[in-house]
């Protein structure tokens, strides 16, 4: 299982170079869609996914990956409500470098409210986790919803099946954070035994899902990247 996780690292890792990438080469109006996906490589992938590096195991990296997996969804999500307003009005406001210091501030607020505050705990951190997962689950649908109208706007265009790529890229993340939500929610890791189904189920969907989104966000920005030069 070890070795599974190293694989995803890996994935994770070159999707998140390459979404970084693009928001350095593109316009502003990709810039937090591609950071809200490079935040995921940082919040989820790397305590997650290299539990063996020293210090990942501190409670406060593994509440502030949470953390930042949180910040990944809702900037993202904040990015695809910009491009569905530039798509009607040919319009947005800011600059790529508000961005990136809004996201710097946020973490760094962050992690001050954790160190003011008495060390996470296993249940402080099965709750952010929920916290976390919960906002996926629901903006993922959002989101899904959201790109649908985006698409519709700009399918004559070139890009336009980028965002059908999008949509099937939250589906995954559906799948990924979903499983994961329900096997929090119903503490299935402790009573797998008395539901073995529930849980292969839920643990298999977990990491298929969260396996292909890794593949499935690096490709889109790749493909991305070649329908906009």
């Amino acid at each position: 299982m070890e070795m599974f996780q190293v694989v995803l690292a890996v994935f994770w890792l070159i999707a998140g170079v390459v979404s970084f990438y693009f928001s350095i080469g593109n316009a502003r109006v990709w810039t937090s869609i591609a950071v809200g996906f490079f935040l995921i490589l940082l919040g989820e992938i790397i305590p997650g996914a290299l539990p063996f590096l020293p210090g990942l195991s501190n409670p406060y990296v593994l509440a502030m990956g949470h953390i930042i997996g949180t910040l990944s969804i809702l900037i993202m999500s904040h990015g695809f409500q910009e491009y569905y307003v530039f798509t009607r009005t040919l319009e947005f406001e800011g600059s790529k470098l508000h961005v990136y210091l809004a996201v710097i501030g946020v973490i760094g607020a962050s992690l001050v409210f954790l160190m003011i505050n008495p060390t996470p705990d296993k249940e402080v951190l099965r709750v952010i986790r929920i916290v976390e997962n919960t906002n996926w689950v629901f903006l993922s649908l959002i989101n899904i919803d959201l790109i649908r109208k985006i698409y519709l706007n700009i399918k004559d265009t070139p890009i336009g099946n980028g965002f059908v790529c999008f949509m099937a890229v939250f589906a995954r993340i559906f799948l990924w954070k979903g499983s994961q939500l329900y096997i929090d929610v119903f503490s299935l890791e402790q009573i797998k035994d008395a539901y073995p189904i529930r849980y292969e189920i839920s643990y298999w969907g977990k990491n298929l899902g969260n396996f292909f989104a890794s593949i499935s966000v690096g490709g889109t920005f790749l493909y991305l990247g070649k329908l906009l030069r």
